[in-house]
Parts: structure tokens; sequence; C-alpha cells
């Protein structure tokens, strides 16, 4: 059997890889290994707004309930407020039903534990491992000890108020454009900036459970860039499917990605002093430019490979709490156990306020050197990437760059893509570099 947990969970186009069924089978295993017997009995369960959200919540509830675990669930709600309710409501585990930046038609479900951090593998393989040969392990009780769902009613509130604690001072004075993605974060993403004070401008937030990500969010800001310009706004703000990401806009309309948004709190919090270890931890996708930045700041970078869960293993094995990715998937891990879009803008604007700095001033303290990145659809991800070909074309390619870039070829962690990247000071020699590698992919 093919290994079902990816980088993020179990995802697959809803009811066709990712069925009812296996969402059930899911639910029974995944309560039983996190509802153990001296953890309380009862899973949370959250979602984005995915048309399928409701089928495969109904599913996972149902096999959560079939192993005697109660289900508490609190709807359509950013993944990251469902690792804060996990701890919040004493619960063994969270369950999100999420297929993040995807587009509609995907959906995923991916487990919390008792702490609020992602499963660790290992876990994850218990889980896997009941799927396909340790169903007769699990049990499947009657009469009263058959699991409940409970529906969590101040869900939004209790996140809303975790957010606000998270920062000092008001957002008074700042006009902010948000684009919600129609996403998970279209109700709480304008309430907690208009609590706090700031006159907001709220787009793509009338989500229907078709239009999730489509040509909005932060994998598609540009209507996001034209909006902040039109309504002079101070900077625009988005959000992905499933609010753990934030990309900014500055009030020119000129793109702040993931990479811009660490150095700006990173050098902050150090001038601060509250940057533990003096270190904030990136991976390969990073931009040279913000290993420049860092560097003229004094601050150590270190660097892991692509995936979230990899960037917080490092956090937690160097003591440094600030980290993340260049796609605006950032942890602060003195607030949070997982990254959080909400709570990353808010982080960013108390940066804005407390300097007096505008967002294209603070962005400046980073040089993004060009980026070209191609994604190619494939059939055999690890046929792709095993390729002697291809890992003899990389090294030409990198030859090539005579140490003024780097080449980075590797497969997506949730779909069926191999990304090919290339950093230089040279676009033009980028663009043949990747054309010549995409090319090869292909051919295999």
């Amino acid at each position: 059997m093919t290994r079902l947990f990816g980088t993020d969970g179990v995802r697959g186009v809803a009811n066709k890889d990712l069925t009812p069924e296996l969402a059930y089978k899911l639910g029974r295993a995944g309560a039983h290994v996190l509802a153990g017997d001296n953890l309380p009995k009862r899973l949370v369960v959250g979602r984005d707004t995915r048309v399928s959200g409701d089928m495969l919540e109904a599913a996972l509830a149902a096999g959560i309930c079939s192993t005697g675990v109660d289900v508490l669930t609190v709807g359509v709600i950013p993944t990251p407020a469902i690792a804060l309710l996990t701890r919040e409501l004493n619960a063994a585990g969270g369950v999100v039903i999420s297929a993040s930046h995807n587009p509609v038609e995907d959906n995923g479900i991916k487990f919390f534990g008792p702490s609020g951090y992602k499963l660790p593998d290992d876990r994850e393989q218990q889980i896997e491992q009941l799927l396909t040969d340790g169903s007769t392990q699990l049990p499947s009780p009657v009469g009263a000890g058959v699991g409940r769902i409970q529906r969590v009613t101040d869900a939004d509130d209790r996140y809303i108020d975790f957010l606000k604690g998270t920062v000092t001072g008001d957002l008074s004075g700042l006009t902010i454009v948000v684009d919600c993605a129609n996403g998970a974060a279209y109700r709480v993403a304008p309430r907690v900036l208009e609590e706090l004070g700031a006159r907001v401008i709220p787009i793509f937030n009338t989500p229907d459970g078709v239009n999730i990500n489509a040509g909005c969010g932060s994998t598609h800001p540009e209507k996001l860039q034209d909006a902040v310009v039109y309504h002079g706004a101070d900077l625009g703000l988005a959000h992905d499917g499933d609010a753990d990401r934030l990309i900014a806009v500055d009030h020119r309309g000129n793109l702040v990605d993931g990479d811009q948004i660490m150095v700006i709190c990173a050098r902050h919090l150090k001038a601060q002093n509250r940057l533990p270890q003096n270190t904030v931890v990136v991976t390969v996708m990073s931009n040279l430019g913000l290993h420049l930045a860092m560097r003229e700041a004094g601050i150590e970078v270190l660097q892991t490979k692509v995936g979230d869960r990899y960037v917080l293993e490092e956090l937690l094995h160097s003591g440094a709490i600030l980290g993340g990715e260049q796609s605006g998937h950032i942890l602060f891990l003195d607030h949070s156990p997982t990254g959080d879009g909400v709570l990353t803008a808010l982080q960013l604007l108390m940066v804005i306020k407390s300097t007096g700095r505008n967002l294209a001033e603070l962005a400046s303290q980073m040089e993004r050197l060009p980026q070209l990145l191609e994604n190619v659809r494939v059939a055999d991800k690890h046929q792709v990437m095993t390729s002697p070909a291809l890992k003899e074309s990389i090294a030409q390619m990198e030859k090539r760059l005579a140490g003024q870039g780097r080449v980075l070829v590797r497969p997506s962690g949730t779909e069926s893509l191999v990304r090919v990247m290339a950093e230089g000071r040279d676009m033009e020699q980028l663009k043949v570099v990747v054309g010549e590698l995409v090319n090869l992919i292909k051919e295999l």
C-alpha cells in the first residue's frame, strides 16, 4: 500500500482518492491512536469552506464516535485555531479537514496531538498501520459507550481572544485590505483587525463551497495588489484556504513574501532582545537575499528541507522561536505550535505600528534576488526524482551558474508535481536553466 500520509496529512481528490469510506476509517484509527487510556476521550474537528468538507466531516466524525470517542466540532475555522482549541478544550487531539491552498476538488485530513503540534511520522504510521491490518483491534462499543458529537459555539471568540492576546497596542490609523481566499479565515481575519481598531476592506470573503482559492488568496494575490492601490490602503494581507499562510502587499501594490516578513520580524525582535538564540529557521526555498539580510543584522540562519514540519523540528531542537517558508507559512513558536497566517499578520502589523515605518520601508531591509520557479505535472514523482539523467543535468546547470546562483529541484509534498527553481542575478540565464530542466522532466 502506498503511504497515505504526505508532508501535510492525507490529501487527494475528494470523493475519488479521499473518499467518505477512507475518512471513516481514518476517524476510527486516528481516534484509537490519539485517545489513549490516559487522555480525554474527545477530538476537536474543524474544516475549511470546501463543498466536500461536510461530507468528509460527517464520515470522519462517524468513525471517531464509533470507537467511543466524542467529537467537538468547531465548523469552518483556520487550521491554527484547531491546534489552539485542541489545547484549550483539553482534547486528546485535533483533526483538520482542508487542502490548504489547493484547488476546490482536493481535500485533506490532518491530525494534531494534544499539545497542538502536528503528529510525528511514527504516530501517523501507527494510524496508517491500523488502516491496513489492524481494524480488528479497534473498539466498537454499543449503547452508552458510543461517542457523541458536540458543537463548540464560541470557537471564533476563543481564537480571536487568543490572537489579540499576542499583541500590545492597537491598529488605529491603518487601512488594510484583507483577501480571505473565500476560505477558513473569512470571518475571523477581518473581525480581529476591526476589533483592534483598523479600517478593514475585506475581499474574497463570501465562500460558496467552490470558490476557495479561485483566483484569490496568497497564491493569487494580483487582485489584492490592485485593491490596495485602488483604495489607497496602507497595505494588504492575503491568506490561503486554511489561513496558515500570509503574503502581504505594500501601499504601492508590491508583494512582500514570507522571506521578507521573516526578515522584518526577526530584525525587530532582535532589536528588542526578544529573538532567542539569535536564530531564524528557514527552508532551502528561501531567497539568498534573506540570508544576506540576516547576516547583515547578525542573525544566524538554520536551513531545513521544504515543509513546515521540518522547520518546527529545527525550532524545537535549536531553541529558536521564529521560522518559516517563503510561501508565507511562518511559525512564532512563542505563541503557537503551528503556522498561523492571522497571527503572523498581527505580528507584522505591530512592527509597522511600533516603528512608524510603512511596509515598503520595512521590506526594503531585504533585497530579493531573482528566482524562477516552474511546476511540472508528472505521473510518478519518485521515478523523476531518482532519474540519473536529471541528477546529471542539475549538476551541469549548477556549473553553468558558476557560483552566482543555485538550482533546486524537488517533488511537491501534496500534489503530483516536480518543482524546478533557479536563483541568481541574471534572469535570462535562469530562464534557460529552468527551461532545459523542465523539458527534460517532461521527457522522463
